[in-house]
């Protein structure tokens, strides 16, 4: 019988979700992953397996929980006031220490293109969940499913950039200043 597991799980997950959100797949070697876990290498096999299956479960957490921020905003705000308040969290939660990290998924993409498609295509799914999420919002202020499907594509596109443009450190009232024009753009096409 194995050893139980001695380390608090969520916390280490946490740690290596960022580690690869920051460095990308590739980059993130096992010898950085288990100091920043704080865990041992046979506790690292034992618990998560193999880093491939690993930065799975850190990929799904992450769209796990850009997708329930997406849902927490609009529970409370009119639809497209919810989306743009999406966009402006982001902006404001990158600064920081993550000012130039990106999003997890837009980088796997860039990133595993080519390389792992797979890892790629996981990452590609979870983005056309958020753009649905996306749809929907836009039927709920009123835009007919084609123009909802219409805008939806054109906010995924928008969300790729402006998540591309904060690796570039562009300053944050330039990004905030797209997204108000961005959704300015979305209201006129609404009214």
């Amino acid at each position: 019988m194995g050893r139980p597991v001695e380390f608090d799980r969520p916390t280490a997950v946490n740690r290596a979700l960022a580690l690869f959100w920051r460095q990308g797949y590739q980059a993130t070697s096992l010898a950085d992953l288990l100091p920043a876990m704080g865990i041992s290498r046979s506790s690292f096999y034992a618990a998560f397996g193999d880093k491939r299956g690993f930065f799975i479960e850190c990929l799904d957490l992450w769209a796990a929980r850009t997708l329930q921020l997406l849902n927490d905003q609009r529970n409370g705000l009119p639809p497209i006031d919810a989306l743009q308040k999406f966009f402006e969290r982001s902006v404001a939660e990158a600064l920081g220490p993550k000012v130039n990290w990106g999003c997890m998924l837009v980088n796997t993409v860039l990133e595993m293109s080519g390389v792992d498609d797979e890892l790629a295509t996981r990452a590609s799914t979870h983005m056309a969940d958020m753009e649905r999420i996306f749809q929907d919002s836009l039927q709920d202020a009123g835009a007919t499913p084609a123009q909802a499907e219409k805008m939806a594509a054109m906010l995924m596109l928008f969300n790729e950039g402006i998540r591309v443009s904060s690796r570039r450190r562009l300053p944050e009232a330039q990004q905030l200043q797209s997204i108000s024009t961005t959704f300015g753009l979305v209201r006129s096409a609404l009214a």
